[in-house]
Formats: C-alpha cells, structure tokens, sequence
C-alpha cells in the first residue's frame, strides 16, 4: 500500500491515529529542543499555547478510542474483540 493510499475513503489506516501520532511527535521533539537548548544555557522561546494546541490534538485524536475502548469493557460488551 503507497503513501497516497492512506487518503483514500476506502483505507484500512484510522487517520485520528495519525494524526494524533504526528502531534505527539511534534511534542516530544519540542520538549527534546527545549530540554537540549536548557542545557546549553539558551532559553527556548516556545510559546505556551502552541505546546497546549499539539497537545489538545493529540488527545482530541486518542481520547474518544480509548474512552470507547473502556466503555465496551466495562459495560460488559465484548463486541471490540480486536
């Protein structure tokens, strides 16, 4: 399966998880900088809400899985068998 494929309506890929992945990635790769960059003895000048925005995506992407995921299990529907 190309890349391109990962677009398509009729793709086996969950695009929430991508995303979400991707946002994540972003966000530890600033936290790496900014940690790195501390080190050296140079201030990082990231702005807060741009750190809180990759961070409402990522749990905008993987909340409602994993809120789903639970609600199956606890209400006794085994339904979600993956």
């Amino acid at each position: 399966m190309a890349f391109k494929d990962i677009f398509k309506k009729s793709s086996d890929y969950n695009e929430k998880t991508i995303i979400g992945f991707l946002s994540f990635t972003v966000m530890v790769g600033a936290i790496v900088v900014d940690l790195v960059t501390g080190y050296m003895g140079k201030a990082l000048e990231l702005n807060e809400y741009i750190f809180d925005a990759f961070m409402y995506i990522t749990l905008g992407s993987f909340l409602p899985d994993v809120i789903e995921k639970f609600a199956g299990f606890r209400g006794g529907n085994n339904s979600n068998k993956e």
